[in-house]
This record gives structure tokens, sequence and C-alpha cells, in this order.
């Protein structure tokens, strides 16, 4: 349907959507930093089965259309973006966001799709918002709150801790898809770093991003800032959207034992582990797993 830039309060969003709007609706939500294009074109077609020619009910699978819906956070993007630094809104806000585009494009309720952060948002969605949830999908991320946190869950692998990559020249589109694809390999599983397919998109990002340097340190400043709110109990054993955690075996973020434990916490949670995988998108490597994962995830029960 092509890119479009929505009004959410004082705030414009740049959305795209996949599909047949009169399909169900899903919402992916991207990670810390990264904008819609980390999920990619061809991912979103084949989630919502959106093949040229061919209406949307009329999949192999049995399971008709999706109505898949991505976009740019707040300082990603072509969405609002905010001084280097100076970030003017919070993880709610970021929260709230996705909730007004589930009111917005999807009637009010949507299968939600999240990674890292995004998963993390997603699941305090589904905490503060829960008749919006229709299903959850969380990938590569952690419980937000834990029944028993006196169980230490494994930290970040070792060859991340004290890492920091140095600035490209952020006018540069060269320099910043070597930047791009540094980080990316830092991050991805031995077996699942697909060079080719991270340039492209790292290009696009390039393309597309009002403020790039905002873009990359703008959320990490949000996320650093993050408290609980008191007015959210954060027990996942009150969730009862049907789950499905997606995990890679070699996240150096988050260790698979993370997507465990999460699917410990949600009653009926179910745990696909991807093996080789580290923390990022699904890579194309996985898509013949996951697309059908998450297809058969939001079927209608």
């Amino acid at each position: 349907m092509g890119e479009k830039l929505i009004t959410i309060g004082d705030v414009q969003l740049c959305v795209e959507e996949f599909g047949d709007a009169a399909d169900p609706s899903i919402l992916l939500i991207g990670g810390a930093s990264s904008s819609m294009d980390w999920w990619d074109d061809e991912f979103c077609r084949r989630l919502s089965m959106e093949v040229e020619g061919r209406p949307s009910g009329d999949e192999a699978d049995g399971q008709g259309g999706r109505h898949v819906i991505r976009y740019d956070h707040r300082d990603t993007g072509r969405s609002a973006a905010y001084p280097v630094g100076k970030p003017g809104y919070t993880s709610r806000d970021l929260l709230e966001d996705a909730s007004a585009l589930i009111d917005r494009l999807a009637g009010g309720r949507a299968h939600v799709v999240g990674v890292s952060m995004g998963g993390g948002l997603a699941q305090d969605l589904v905490l503060r918002h829960p008749a919006q949830v229709a299903s959850l999908t969380l990938i590569s991320t952690s419980p937000i709150a834990r029944r028993d946190p006196r169980v230490p869950l494994p930290p970040m692998a070792a060859r991340l801790s004290g890492v920091s990559l140095p600035d490209p020249t952020w006018s540069d589109r060269a320099s910043v898809v070597e930047y791009f694809l540094a980080q990316e390999e830092l991050y991805a599983g031995p077996a699942s770093f697909d060079t080719e397919h991270t340039r492209r998109v790292a290009g696009r990002v390039f393309d597309r991003t009002t403020d790039l340097e905002a873009s990359a340190k703008n959320h990490w400043i949000v996320i650093a800032a993050e408290d609980e709110d008191d007015d959210v109990r954060r027990d996942l054993g009150t969730v009862t959207a049907p789950t499905l955690v997606v995990h890679g075996s070699a996240d150096p973020m988050f260790p698979v034992e993370h997507g465990a434990a999460l699917a410990a916490e949600i009653p009926g949670a179910t745990l696909l582990v991807l093996d080789g995988v580290g923390h990022q998108v699904p890579p194309p490597a996985t898509w013949e797993v996951v697309v059908p994962a998450i297809r058969r995830h939001t079927a209608a029960k």
C-alpha cells in the first residue's frame, strides 16, 4: 500500500501496510533504534500472503491473508525526530504509539509481534491494554517481570561487554552502512549473519532516516531512564493472549534461557528456538520456519 505519515496526538509516525485491511491485523513492533526497514519487505509480504495477481484469501496454507502493519518508532525512519541526546518522549509514549496504531489501523485489536525492545513493549501493551491484543509473538526478548526474580538469568555474552562501536560519519552513506554491518554482525548468530541482506537494509535505513545520529542514540537514553510504573502490576501470569516466544539459540544479548523463562511466565506460551540465530529480527534463512509459525499462531482458533 506504500508508506504514509499519520498523526497520533501531536506526533507524526510513518507506517506501511501489506495485504487486505479486512484480514486479521498483525502489528510489527521493532527493537531499539530500529526503523520499519528491519522488518524486510519480503518478510511482510510472506506474512500477509500478499502475492501480486492473487487475492489474499487464496493461499496454499488455507489460513487466509493477514493485514500486516509495520512502522517507524519515534526517532527512526521518517517518523518524528528529536534532537540528539534530548528525546522528548518516554518508553510509555512508545507503547501508547503502538496502542494508537492498533486503534487507527486495526479496528482496535491486532496480533502483536515484537522483537527485542519491541518485545518488551508488547508485553507491557498486553498488560495495559489486554483487549487490544489478539495474540503475542515475542522475539529475542526477555520477561519484563518474573514470579521468582531470585533465580538470575544469564548475562549478555562477554563479547558484548564494554563493546562500543565508534560513530560513523553520519552524513556518509558508505560509513553508516559499514557501521550497521559491524553492529549487526556483533549481535547475529554464527550461522545467521547475511552480509548482503544486511547491507541492503542498512542502505535503505540511511536513505529513509531523518536523523541517523538521533536514531542511533535517543532510544538508549529513553531505556536508561525507564522506571517501572506503579500503576501496572507487571504479572505476566495474568496474560491470556495466546503467546509464541521465538528465540535464537545463540542470542548474545539475551541468552536463550531468557526466552525459556519468558515462555514459562506466560500461561500456555509456546517456545520456538532457532538454532544458531542471534539477537536479531528473524533473518531470511529462518523465514521458512518463522513465517508459517506466526501465520499458524495468528490463524482463527
